[in-house]
């Protein structure tokens, strides 16, 4: 699928520059389209579509793929899209092993890839490059911000769980490096596991205050299900993925109440998000999730860096996505050394709105200026 955006006379009017007159940017976005985790890629390239949509500051070409949550296919396209189609910025990956599997090889080939969602520790750290930009966070964030909120509650025995993938890890070190309750359970589970009755029995014997897990898409759908059946009662909490807009219409209202952490919400109070959240409702007659709020902010990100420099001359290009010059829906927005995000984090509470749709209000600050783990192991 290849779509384009033209720019239009009104942007020009307002003094765009030469580097709107050189070459489209060409982008290929890899991300998962069907299957489990097919709710996380379709609201991550709406929310970019979306963004080049309203920017209007520059042609650019994306072409899209499914990689279907396969690490060796995703591989595989990407290797087309720099090979064959010749593209100058690669993006859309949710997951994490995916990332790990198809980045390194991208930026050593001097193309730049812009993570929507993944960002797994190792190119946060010490095999970060200086073409790898991340706009959503690095993946023990939002889990750092749970197990802030679980030690300021006072919560002392904690069951926490995750998928055994590098995502998965890098949740459970985040919540444990700001947890300093005891861990009375700590369990990984398979990778795209529907089936939690096990997990479920060992947290109901736990003598557990509280759960937190983070099963992104599908799994934490069926987890939330299960556990809700299962009558076990214990308060269970987790990372934004686990209580996202993408999946809490199907797992109902048993989701009323949960705590959880991310460093976006529909309701956060700046003028851009706003105009996301409604222009996202207009276009795609739902709500935005985190995924498509990341994705949103990657979209106009691109947009403006584009608009500054040629993505043929490397190094202007680079500098004009580290400038971070653009308007983000999570209000301030800045780059740290290593090209991860520095940014505030906050605790949501699910509710219903006023028309009976479930979604997440902010209801306290976990973080400020929030910095990754890792950083201070980037090298450029």
């Amino acid at each position: 699928m290849k779509t384009s955006f033209a720019a239009t006379a009104i942007a020009l009017a307002l003094g765009m520059s030469s580097a709107a007159f050189a070459e489209p940017v060409k982008v290929g976005m890899i991300t998962t389209l069907s299957g489990g985790g097919a709710g996380l890629g379709v609201d991550a390239r709406d929310g970019f579509m979306l963004a080049l949509k309203l920017s209007g500051t520059k042609d650019i070409e994306v072409v899209t793929e499914d990689d279907a949550m396969k690490p060796e296919l995703a591989v595989q396209i990407a290797d087309k899209m720099i090979q064959s189609d010749k593209v100058d910025v690669l993006t859309g990956i949710i997951w994490s092993n995916l990332a790990m599997a198809v980045v390194p090889n991208a930026v050593a080939q001097g193309k730049f890839y812009i993570s929507v969602n993944a960002g797994p520790s190792p190119l946060a750290g010490a095999k970060c490059d200086k073409n790898y930009f991340n706009v959503a966070y690095q993946n023990d964030n939002f889990h750092e911000a749970a197990g802030n909120y679980a030690e300021t509650q006072g919560i002392k025995k904690m069951f926490i769980l995750a998928p055994n993938y590098p995502a998965g890890t890098d949740s459970l070190n985040g919540f444990k490096r700001y947890y300093k309750g005891e861990l009375v359970g700590e369990v990984y589970t398979k990778l795209g596991q529907t089936d939690y009755a096990a997990e479920i029995a060992q947290i109901r014997a736990s003598g557990a205050e509280s759960v937190f897990f983070f099963l992104p898409g599908g799994m934490g759908i069926a987890f939330m299900k299960q556990y809700a059946q299962s009558g076990v009662g214990i308060p269970v909490m987790g990372p934004g993925f686990s209580f996202s807009q993408d999946v809490l219409a199907a797992i109902g209202d048993a989701a009323l109440g949960a705590k959880n952490t991310a460093s976006w919400s529909p309701d956060l109070d700046n003028p851009k998000n706003k105009e996301f959240v409604a222009a996202f409702k207009a276009e795609y007659n739902r709500l935005p999730s985190t995924y498509a709020a990341q994705a949103f902010d990657t979209g106009t990100l691109l947009a403006a860096a584009a608009a500054k420099a040629d993505v043929k001359d490397a190094d202007a290009f680079r500098a004009a996505l580290a400038a971070a010059d653009f308007d983000s829906v999570r209000g301030k927005f800045k780059f740290n050394t290593n090209h991860h995000p520095i940014q505030d984090f906050y605790v949501r509470e699910v509710i219903k709105d006023g028309d009976g749709v479930l979604t997440n209000k902010i209801i306290a600050t976990s973080f400020t200026d929030h910095q990754d783990a890792y950083a201070a192991e980037c090298k450029f």
